[in-house]
């Protein structure tokens, strides 16, 4: 029998961080995983879409390059060449959990792939081998949730409906495609097929996409999205599957629609089968943690996506080191306020901390101010004017509460909202420091001047 001072169950990018981390402290450490090391982030998620919506957004620009100045004389000789697409994709893929492999290695953690199946907190059994721990790190993950629908096994079964790790599989580009889900997977999908010319339909079921995030966002957004030809149908109810085909009901208004394929993004749910023997606490979104990531068996703690908090790869990484510093003594907590969030397309979405609404439900009286992207030089030299930032501030003391970003590379700029958020920062001192011209992140600075007086280079 094997004896460790941590297992970490599910290789993910929460389970694999734990488990470096962890070992980096001096503890001895084991880590399981059934599949990929990576997860499902790395292997067929965050990784792959992003290497797709590169090209996708290379022969965007390609297809538009009058604007930029450069004719192209015959542009029916632009194609698209899905293959060499997936072939790079992979090797981006293989290249990034390579090296995840390796690190593991360099830093001492043990390996064993295989199904982890749980005898009791500090025991389990993998192929045959009884492992021995002191603490255990659950990062099993999620997977996508498949509504109980009429003839949605029997279209699953047959190739047309598919979830986000199937359409990622396809070996040829779909003309038509039908998405049913309006959150965040399901626009960056929506986003990535449309620029390679796949006439793309969203079913949402409520009155908006992207429900979560600020409001003005999220509307801006879905205007983008409809302008590049997306059609969205809100307050859409499936009633059956049928092949390629969806039966729904629109407004009491019966509709058969199709598409060569269906894509199911109707969010996920934890893996938290065969964690039976633990007794844990488990609500309808996952494991019930703390701020620790304890659940309520001591010495057990969930990390990622099967504690339902937040199911992004950066928090589950952030959640497995906070687990382990808590292990080896080091007193560390997450600040769930302070997380960021990103969608990816064209434009990016990135924002952190309190819309406006969440905000004044809060109690606090606020400043709100907002900067467009069209009054930005670096954004008008680049042709990427679409969007705006938006920050939530306290009127009191000018503590930033919220920064909301709709640009090309909002997921790189939002970076420095969250550090001026992890330091109390206000906007004060946002519009004090000086930021570099001509950028993007000059938006930032000039809303934080719109919070205290006025911005610069706009007229209010």
């Amino acid at each position: 029998m094997k004896q460790y001072d941590i297992a970490v169950l599910g290789g993910g990018p929460g389970g694999y961080v734990a488990a470096i981390k962890a070992a980096q402290m001096g503890a001895k450490v084991v880590l399981i995983e059934k599949d990929e090391i990576g997860g499902v982030c790395l292997n067929w998620g965050c990784i792959p879409t992003k290497t797709l919506l590169r090209s996708a957004k290379v022969y965007e620009d390609i297809t538009n390059s009058e604007e930029f100045g450069i004719d192209i004389g015959d542009k029916s000789s632009i194609s698209i060449n899905w293959p060499r697409m997936q072939d790079r994709k992979e090797k981006v893929v293989k290249k990034l959990t390579g090296g995840v492999k390796v690190l593991l290695k360099k830093n001492g953690v043990d390996v064993i792939n295989g199904y982890g199946e749980i005898v009791d907190k500090n025991t389990l059994r993998v192929n045959d081998e009884i492992v021995s721990t002191k603490n255990l790190i659950i990062a099993t993950g999620a997977s996508p949730r498949i509504p109980d629908i009429l003839g949605i096994k029997e279209s699953m079964e047959k190739g047309y409906v598919l979830t986000s790790k199937g359409i990622l599989g396809l070996n040829k580009i779909p003309k038509e495609l039908i998405i049913v889900g309006g959150g965040v997977i399901g626009c960056e999908f929506a986003v990535l097929f449309n620029s390679l010319g796949t006439k793309v339909t969203i079913l949402q079921r409520s009155n908006r996409i992207l429900g979560n995030i600020d409001k003005e966002i999220r509307e801006a957004m879905a205007r983008i999205m409809e302008n590049k030809g997306i059609e969205i149908i809100y307050n859409t109810k499936i009633e059956r599957y049928d092949n390629n085909k969806v039966h729904v009901s629109i407004d009491g208004e019966r509709k058969i629609l199709q598409g060569d394929y269906v894509l199911i993004s109707m969010g996920n749910i934890p893996n938290v089968k065969g964690l039976e023997k633990l007794g844990l606490k488990i609500n309808p979104k996952g494991i019930e943690t703390n701020d620790k990531l304890e659940t309520n068996v001591e010495g057990v703690y969930a990390i990622g996506d099967v504690n339902g908090r937040y199911m992004l790869a950066h928090v589950a990484s952030a959640e497995g080191i906070t687990a382990v510093e808590n292990i080896m003594g080091k007193e560390s907590q997450i600040d769930y306020d302070r997380v960021p969030a990103c969608i990816y397309g064209f434009p990016e979405v990135g924002t952190v901390g309190l819309t406006e609404e969440e905000a004044k439900e809060r109690g606090h009286e606020i400043i709100v101010s907002t900067f467009p992207l069209s009054a930005n030089g670096k954004a008008l030299a680049e042709g990427d004017s679409n969007g705006f930032v938006k920050i939530v501030a306290d009127k009191e003391y000018g503590e930033v509460l919220g920064i909301h970003i709709l640009a090309s590379h909002a997921t790189d700029m939002i970076a420095e909202a969250v550090t001026t958020m992890e330091l109390e920062g206000t906007v004060h001192e946002l519009a004090k420091a000086i930021h570099p011209h001509p950028t993007l992140s000059e938006i930032v600075m000039e809303a934080a001047h719109g919070a205290i007086d006025k911005p610069i280079h706009i007229y209010k």
